[in-house]
């Protein structure tokens, strides 16, 4: 080899790579990121940080917030799949059907629970998360209920910081934000 040949063989080896990252980046861009490893993630951890709010007494949610619209997104946590869940009153408590694929087959008395999501900055209701886990002790206050066929599972309510649980290209809950 020449010394010319190892020189020309980083560049072409530069070149080659820095071809790869730009294809790469480009592709990603314009590509539907719900898909994405990252936010495969982050529909894995968001749902464990907001579960650990519950463990914080001023975040749980005592009694529903007002003004719910007809339907939230819905999900169960650790699912890629979002549904919705379609908001009713039964008294003051409300009453929610789950509408969509995966509600969990067989909640027991100690497992399977649902939360309403609201965001701590503007007290908007956010969505629900159902979780397939040991449900919060008996003493923390229960919102209503979600059904899922002949299922139903108590609803709890929590406060979180939504923009740290939640990412606006790969939501928890409602559709991504439009990239320009």
């Amino acid at each position: 080899m020449t010394p010319a040949q190892p020189s020309t063989l980083l560049r072409a080896t530069l070149f080659n790579v820095t071809s790869f990252l730009v294809t790469s980046l480009v592709a990603c861009s314009g590509r539907d990121r719900t898909h994405s490893p990252t936010c495969g993630m982050a529909q894995l951890i968001g749902p464990s940080l907001i579960q650990d709010q519950l463990r914080l007494q001023p975040f749980i949610l005592t009694e529903p917030p007002r003004g719910l619209p007809g339907s939230l997104p819905a999900r169960v946590a650790g699912n890629a799949q979002q549904s919705m869940v379609a908001i009713t009153y039964s008294g003051p408590r409300l009453a929610m059907a789950y509408q969509g694929p995966n509600f969990p087959p067989y909640p027991s008395d100690t497992t399977v629970y649902a939360l309403l999501v609201v965001d701590d900055s503007s007290q908007r209701a956010q969505g629900v998360l159902l979780y397939e886990g040991v449900r919060p002790p008996k003493s923390y206050p229960q919102l209503g209920t979600v059904s899922g066929g002949d299922k139903t599972i108590p609803l709890y309510g929590v406060r979180v910081d939504w923009r740290g649980v939640s990412n606006a290209h790969c939501p928890l809950l409602g559709s991504p934000t439009s990239t320009p």
